[in-house]
């Protein structure tokens, strides 16, 4: 690495992690609803399978009622990352941080609100969708006035919002997969997967990345790949490969830099190359400069595989050993992988990063003849056997995903879009054949983009990570008035039937803010997506 460029680096803030704290106060679970009237009705209660719940109602409740289900949380206590203790909280709405703005605006448009917390944390989609349907019908129940019911939810919440859209359109008149999880949970943890064993393949052969023996074991491992990333925040800085990198991986890549190793990890695994602060295109002084152009091509992209790893690494490991322990046994499995067609597409693009064609092939060689990782098939098939959706829409439906979202890719949502578009035709195809009218679309895709700058250095030209994250970037970064103004679209199309025109939605979009319906617009699809189509 050029002597320029490592002092542009040296300045990487701390590495960060994803935080799914939710900054409700708890609510404690009853055998039937228990409600408080005032202004806003609140009601709390708990579902057959123990989930507690809250419901929210104005006094202006106009018949539409939201029904918000929460993303993933963590079903260990994980004290030393802010984790204390596993939470249920009931969440009737989306919480930025602690700033509970968009449930306020959804009370005082004449809308309530209801969500829960779930039987289980972890993935629990099986259970939750459950959940949802036991509680849309206590809603409806204790309100009878309820006209429409809208789901909408974030992460795995998205993924449950879907599924409860294919299975019981019935009980809903729109929806809103938010950041939505990949269709599949084997889908969603083969990223990680394929990172975790990127990592322990390059740099750190004691990470098991997966085949845990229990909660504690899979802390333990996580702690391993933490280490590992601070290290390679160092090794970013240095060219020096980590300590712990195996002997044969320094005889045969050492002369390479070890940014570029970790750059082939994320690509192979399909890792936005666009993070909190690193947008893959800025670098310090003048546009003209080398140094600019060296950081840009070459540093940023890593870099950022770099923040956006960590964000995702607590949550790919854990996740990985909730789904193993539900299986029975490991579920990753990479014997069949070609990771050279992986990473066919980008190669070219990050020659930079990636030291050039000879350095890029000595990689994948080695990764290439490197042991592989086998499946356990009963626990596939069990893994297998959990909730997925297969991409019909039934009602009216808006998706919304960050670009560079690190843990929820644009691709899964755009699988989604990929999937209707084949619903679509299939009906208007009919259409024509019938001689009626021609259906009108249910599916629109919006996407929260990234500024076209927005890494800063400073005064030392080192890049400046303390700045809030960047739009379309980390999990379900949305702002109040992007949840807004899709909750706004919502209700309108639970109260037609149909979603709003294209220049309604063009229009609700530009004032969000930050966001983009353009049809053109196609983010690559996950990885897992490419090996099996």
């Amino acid at each position: 690495m050029k002597t320029s460029l490592i002092k542009k680096i040296a300045g990487v803030g701390a590495i960060a992690l994803a935080s799914f704290a939710i900054n409700l106060a708890p609510t404690a679970a009853q055998a039937a609803p228990a409600c408080q009237v005032g202004p806003v009705t609140q009601c709390v209660g708990a579902t057959s399978d123990g989930a507690p719940y809250v419901m929210q109602v104005p006094g202006n409740f106009n018949g539409t009622a939201f029904i918000y289900s929460h993303g993933y949380r963590y079903n260990v206590e994980i004290p030393s990352l802010g984790y204390p203790k596993v939470l249920n909280t009931p969440q009737p709405g989306p919480v930025i941080g602690a700033d509970t703005t968009v449930i306020k605006y959804l009370l005082s448009k004449g809308y309530a609100v209801f969500g829960s917390g779930f039987s289980r944390q972890g993935w629990n989609a099986d259970a939750g969708v459950a959940t949802d349907v036991e509680l849309i019908s206590a809603f409806k129940t204790q309100f009878p006035k309820t006209t429409h019911v809208v789901a909408w939810g974030e992460s795995l919440g998205g993924f449950m919002t879907q599924v409860l859209a294919e299975k019981h359109p019935e009980l809903i008149s729109a929806a809103a997969p938010l950041c939505v999880a990949t269709s599949t949970v084997e889908a969603e943890l083969t990223m990680a997967g394929d990172f975790l064993w990127g990592l322990k393949t390059f740099f750190d052969p004691a990470i098991k990345g997966g085949n845990y023996t229990s909660a504690t074991d899979s802390l333990v491992d996580l702690g391993r790949v933490l280490t590992l990333l601070g290290a390679l925040k160092t090794s970013i800085v240095t060219g020096e490969w980590p300590a712990t990198t195996p002997a044969p991986v320094k005889t045969m890549l050492g002369s390479i830099p070890p940014r570029s190793a970790l750059l082939l990890v994320g690509l192979m695994a399909g890792i936005p190359t666009q993070s909190a602060h690193f947008d893959g295109s800025t670098g310090p002084g003048s546009p003209n400069s080398s140094a600019y152009t060296s950081f840009a091509l070459a540093g940023s992209p890593a870099l950022a595989i770099l923040e956006n790893g960590a964000n995702a690494a607590v949550l790919g490991v854990l996740a990985t050993a909730d789904v193993e322990l539900q299986a029975g046994g490991t579920i990753f499995d990479n014997t069949k992988t070609d990771y050279s067609a992986r990473v066919e597409s980008e190669r070219a693009v990050f020659s930079a990063g990636l030291s050039g064609a000879t350095a890029t092939a000595g990689m994948l060689g080695y990764l290439k003849a490197a042991p592989r990782v086998s499946a356990n098939p009963t626990s596939v098939a069990k893994m297998r056997a959990l909730a997925s959706y297969q991409g019909k829409i039934n009602v009216p439906t808006i998706t919304m995903t960050g670009v560079a979202d690190p843990i929820t890719p644009a691709g899964g949502a755009q699988w989604l879009a990929n999937k209707y578009a084949e619903q679509y035709a299939s009906a208007k195809a009919a259409a024509l054949k019938s001689k009626t009218k021609r259906p009108k679309s249910a599916l629109v895709s919006i996407w929260g983009v990234t500024p076209a700058h927005y890494t800063k250095f400073d005064a030392a030209g080192s890049p400046d990570t303390t700045g809030a994250p960047a739009n379309g970037t980390t999990h379900c970064n949305f702002t109040a008035k992007q949840y807004e103004g899709v909750a706004d679209l919502l209700a309108q199309a639970a109260t037609d039937g149909a979603l709003p025109t294209p220049q309604t939605i063009a229009t609700k979009v530009r004032k969000m803010g930050g966001s983009i319906v353009d049809a053109k617009f196609e983010p690559a699809l996950p990885k897992f997506y490419l090996d099996n189509m």
